[in-house]
């Protein structure tokens, strides 16, 4: 079997720290990183488990923020490893800042122990790197340090036993040499898909954190190349464009029509523990849609498209298609809760005992690629069973408006992936 030419990539938290005169002690080499001691286990109980709700809630959050801003554009990101590069950040923020990052990704600190969220992130990054047959995924941490300095080793010590972060020692006042350092890894790490991530570094940046996703997955269900035909899109109601359209006319898939939200459901399974649902609005109601895209919802879909009734004999025709995702995270988060992190009242004293270390800037960058051999995958367990059927005369499934993505890993219940493709043809 041929690998899916589908390559989800994802370059997530780059988060440039700035602070004022740094202590010129020598650092301090403590940053060994002890192996997991988590089980492999996926059952009821798992640590990574326990992180899934605040996952989605942070997930679905800052969708509904980026499409409140921009409601007529390509949304496509990694909750997941956005809020993988904000808990590792945790580990040296104190106090109110600390609180303020792990409530921000979603986590009740009433109901769960900085300690299990820690411990839960460990467990899904071990969990996500376990091989699976046609399934290639690795999500990793980077720190590029200044060799000046002084960095505590405990949290030198907790990123690499939690986190597996790779640690880099640069010269910073070598404005050229860092970036090429930090480009070159990054390129490196998402096999060629992100380059040129960093183009110039200001002399007063300290450390940079980068967090990535390199994601390629088989469709269990592949589709044909040569059924994919050029076929209207309808972007809005005034912009029709034309696509490859893939198809496919003689499998069974899982999918609804939603008797009471104006949506249709399709859930696509990849090979290995990924799947992915795909939420077509019926035209013009993607608002309404994206109104009810809740925790619960997801949940609601996800038991249904379990259920042998909704698996049925579906023409499907499936856009082949490229976007893409830039976000500037100093500019987002605060209004998501973490209002300390980028301002000067923020405490990381836990990183170094510099106190006027700050995080001046956050990069979130994500590509997306779908063809007929591969693509993303989705889902998400849940408890209610009622209120939806498929229609019994709609067979055909056509998705030639804009439509959203949700992509689960399902042995840790959690997003890794959320968007909405407006236009398929705009990366």
């Amino acid at each position: 079997m041929h690998l899916a030419d589908l390559l989800l990539f994802l370059l997530a938290g780059l988060l440039v720290l700035c602070h004022g005169q740094v202590d010129p002690k020598h650092y301090h080499q403590g940053h060994t990183g002890s192996p997991h001691q988590e089980a492999s286990s996926t059952g009821e109980g798992s640590p990574s488990l326990k992180i899934a709700p605040g996952n989605t809630v942070f997930a679905l959050h800052f969708y509904h923020l980026m499409a409140s801003q921009s409601p007529g554009s390509n949304i496509f990101f990694s909750p997941l490893s956005i809020s993988v590069s904000y808990a590792m950040l945790s580990l040296g923020a104190r106090s109110h800042s600390q609180t303020q990052i792990l409530e921000g990704l979603g986590f009740n600190l009433t109901e769960m122990s900085e300690q299990d969220i820690h411990r839960g992130f460990q467990h899904l990054l071990h969990t996500l790197h376990l091989p699976g047959n046609g399934l290639e995924m690795h999500m990793g941490n980077a720190l590029f340090l200044s060799q000046d300095l002084p960095i505590l080793p405990g949290f030198l010590n907790d990123s690499t036993a939690f986190y597996e972060s790779k640690l880099f020692l640069t010269d910073f006042h070598n404005s050229v040499g860092t970036t090429q350092l930090i480009n070159d890894h990054v390129k490196e790490e998402t096999q060629g898909k992100i380059v040129d991530l960093v183009s110039h570094l200001s002399t007063d940046i300290t450390m940079v954190l980068v967090n990535y996703i390199y994601f390629k997955a088989l469709w269990e269900k592949p589709f044909v190349p040569s059924m994919t035909t050029t076929q209207d899109f309808h972007v809005d109601e005034n912009t029709v464009i034309k696509i490859p359209m893939m198809l496919q006319d003689t499998q069974h898939h899982w999918y609804l029509h939603d008797r009471f939200l104006p949506c249709s459901v399709l859930r696509m399974d990849y090979q290995g523990n990924m799947m992915a649902f795909f939420i077509l609005p019926d035209r013009g109601k993607m608002k309404h849609v994206e109104e009810v895209l809740t925790p619960e919802m997801l949940t609601r879909w996800n038991n249904l498209l379990q259920k042998r009734y909704f698996y049925k004999k579906l023409e499907l025709h499936f856009p082949k298609f490229s976007i893409s995702g830039s976000y500037q995270l100093d500019q987002i988060l605060p209004k998501m809760g973490f209002t300390d992190l980028f301002s000067k009242e923020v405490d990381l004293s836990g990183i170094t005992e510099e106190r006027r270390l700050r995080v001046s800037k956050s990069f979130h960058k994500a590509i997306l690629e779908v063809d007929e051999v591969g693509t993303q995958a989705a889902a998400a367990t849940g408890s209610f069973v009622t209120f939806m059927s498929a229609q019994h005369n709609r067979r055909v499934l056509r998705f030639n408006r804009p439509f959203l993505v949700v992509i689960f890993s399902t042995n840790t219940q959690s997003i890794v992936f959320l968007g909405k493709v407006v236009n398929p043809m705009k990366p």
